[in-house]
């Protein structure tokens, strides 16, 4: 059993390789992740900064820093997917769980920012579920 785990975006440009020394995973429902990810909210895994070896593509990966918040991100310029990104305080690196090829061996510890959740996601519990896309 290996003590890492390896991520890439959506298209393989960018892949990355992490020690499986995670310090938290958290859902984040700010109004920040809500816009970047387009749902409910964001699934961040929290490491040590220096805990990732680039694999491929580290020259692909964009960067956004909010102005009034603490808050930043990393993007594939390809495919735009989430990337493992340094925190804007320097402390953690923050991986978005989805970005991972493999389950972390960690599983969300917290709801963060709940006060802002999407209006709409407490009544997603209740909708129909399917294996794909619905029958038109």
């Amino acid at each position: 059993m290996t003590n890492t785990v390896k991520g890439e975006c959506l298209c393989g440009t960018v892949k990355y390789e992490v020690e499986k020394r995670f310090k938290g995973f958290y859902l984040c429902h700010c109004k920040q992740c809500q816009r970047l990810t387009g749902s409910a909210f964001a699934s961040n895994i929290f490491t040590d900064p220096d805990n990732i070896q680039w694999l491929e593509g580290e020259d692909r990966i964009g960067h956004f820093e909010h102005e009034s918040r603490e808050f930043s991100s990393a993007f594939c310029l390809s495919c735009g997917s989430g990337l493992p990104f340094i925190n804007k305080r320097g402390t953690s690196l923050v991986i978005p769980a989805g970005s991972l090829n493999e389950k972390p061996d960690v599983l969300p510890q917290a709801n963060i920012f709940n006060q802002e959740k999407a209006c709409w996601f407490a009544e997603s519990k209740d909708a129909d579920v399917f294996e794909g896309f619905p029958a038109e």
